[in-house]
């Protein structure tokens, strides 16, 4: 999976329903405001930035291993405390925060049950721990047209979110069980994200993240210009604002 792109293009690409999902998330954790908090996984500062919001800035850390990231998160949030390395090595030390949060981010590690491990090292006891995961199949829209689109140039083509671990309802919550987390709590979490016409939608597209990034960056100019016909055609060849929604599949659990 391809990260290495500009914060600003992430922003534009997910970030417009990631930074919906945020508040919808911190309260399903619990998240007030005399806590310390830590984001792991960062990006570009989605749901560091809800954090900063609710708990002041000095309130926050952040871990996120992408240098572009990184470097756009340092500048949203000066003071916050966000650095760079693995999910599965967090740099802090045992039980220093009150929460560990994870966003749209355990799909991608290299070894969930490490990250697990290492967000209940670094939370106190009884602090909370808590993840999400756009749920798979048609429950992001974007994703959704996208890839239906792809297919109808591209027959052969996969949609890779559906081999992905932790896009269905009880996968995070059984991986808090197994790493040792109690009183484990699941929810659906649903946002619609905003779009001015479909050059808003496909735009961002073309310098996205993740599975469609990547599949992006294999073809060739011919191939994105068939698709983005047909996701032009898919959407209704839309000339006003529209919206989409996408759902996301969350986990909580006591230290």
């Amino acid at each position: 999976m391809t990260f290495a792109i500009p914060g600003d293009a992430h922003d534009r690409f997910m970030g417009r329903y990631s930074v919906k999902l945020a508040p919808l998330f911190a309260d399903f954790v619990g998240i007030t405001a005399d806590m310390r908090v830590l984001d792991v996984g960062c990006g570009p500062g989605a749901l560091t930035a809800e954090l900063a919001r609710r708990l002041g800035v000095e309130c926050v850390a952040g871990a996120e291993p992408s240098p572009t990231f990184v470097e756009a998160c340092r500048a949203r949030l000066p003071a916050a405390d966000i650095r760079s390395g693995p999910a599965e090595r967090l740099s802090w030390g045992d039980a220093e925060f009150d929460a560990a949060l994870s966003q749209l981010v355990l799909s991608f590690v290299a070894d969930a049950d490490e990250v697990a491990r290492e967000m209940r090292r670094v939370v106190r006891a009884g602090g909370g721990v808590g993840a999400c995961m756009w749920q798979g199949g048609p429950a992001l829209q974007m994703g959704q047209v996208f890839w239906e689109s792809a297919a109808t140039v591209d027959p052969g083509v996969g949609r890779p979110e559906g081999a992905m671990s932790f896009r269905q309802p009880g996968e995070i919550a059984d991986l808090w069980k197994r790493t040792g987390l109690r009183d484990v709590e699941e929810a659906l979490l649903e946002v619609r994200a905003s779009y001015e016409n479909f050059d808003d939608f496909w735009d961002p597209i073309v310098t996205g993240a993740g599975p469609i990034g990547s599949y992006k960056a294999s073809t060739d100019d011919g191939r994105r210009a068939a698709i983005r016909e047909a996701c032009r055609a898919r959407l209704g060849a839309p000339q006003r604002p529209f919206e989409l929604t996408g759902r996301a599949c969350a986990a909580r659990g006591l230290v």
